[in-house]
């Protein structure tokens, strides 16, 4: 299993850690710790040394209850930082849900774009098919970041997610993006109640069955909280890292993490027992 992005093709037969470098002052976690640049550029060469294979950097926050960024400060805070690490020798994500971010990354070289949205913004679908290799990732979410948390998804979320998962897709590839491209994010978090998240962790292996690789991304989030009573995002680390194991175990082949450290040294761990 490989997933074609820009520049590279990522050997997905094991875990890959993908290390979040948020270039925002509003972010749940790590809001405004690597809001400048320089600071942003020295987070990412760190996760580097960690032993984070891929990079996921974005300019806006995506936490309940976010406004959205106009696009002259998301592109100023993301494309100095992208155009300073293209040289870092790891894949570069970019964490964007308008589509004129997605063509100026693109253009810069950024491998991959990562959409919350799932391409459903204006011609997202068309700025990410009119790259010939560029890599994607397609996630759920329900409503929208302002509103998600105060009228979550009802019922039974698998079929709901897959459903919506397989539909976005089947739109990119009728615009003949190459299956080898997509990878799929059930969106943990996301206009979904703490049950229904783990849930979706618990069944994980169900959404495989649609033929692309998963990423999860369970690092610090809220629902880790509520079951451990840690308030603090930053003290969910060891929380973090068990949701990613087992979210590995359940199949998901890339891990958006914001401690990769912890997360590459319980990897190793558990690949060894295997």
């Amino acid at each position: 299993m490989r997933w074609t992005t820009t520049r590279f093709d990522i050997d997905l037969s094991e875990p890959r850690v993908m290390g979040i470098v948020n270039v925002t002052p509003d972010s749940f976690s790590d809001g405004g710790q690597h809001a400048t640049t320089r600071a942003a550029i020295t987070h990412a060469e760190q996760l580097v040394a960690e032993g984070a294979h891929i990079l996921d950097i974005g300019g806006e926050s995506t936490r309940p209850g976010s406004q959205p960024v106009p696009l002259d400060e998301e592109l100023a805070r993301v494309l100095p930082v992208l155009r300073e690490t293209l040289h870092l020798g790891v894949p570069l994500s970019v964490d964007t849900n308008k589509p004129e971010v997605m063509r100026a990354v693109l253009d810069l070289g950024a491998d991959i774009v990562n959409d919350i949205w799932a391409l459903r913004q204006g011609d997202a679908l068309g700025a990410v098919a009119a790259h010939p290799r560029a890599g994607v990732c397609l996630m759920h979410m329900h409503r929208d970041p302002l509103t998600m948390q105060v009228a979550p998804l009802e019922g039974d979320v698998l079929p709901v997610v897959r459903g919506f998962l397989r539909e976005r897709a089947q739109a990119l590839r009728d615009l003949g993006v190459a299956r080898e491209r997509i990878v799929l994010d059930p969106g943990n978090g996301f206009g979904k109640t703490v049950p229904q998240n783990f849930s979706l962790l618990a069944r994980q292996a169900e959404l495989l069955e649609e033929g692309y690789p998963l990423l999860a991304g369970w690092s610090r989030k809220s629902s880790l909280g509520a079951v451990t009573g840690l308030q603090n995002p930053a003290d969910r680390v060891v929380a973090s890292v068990a949701a990613a194991l087992l979210a590995a175990e359940r199949g998901a082949r890339v891990l958006r993490v914001h401690d990769v450290r912890a997360t590459v040294e319980a990897l190793k761990v558990w690949q060894a027992a295997r």
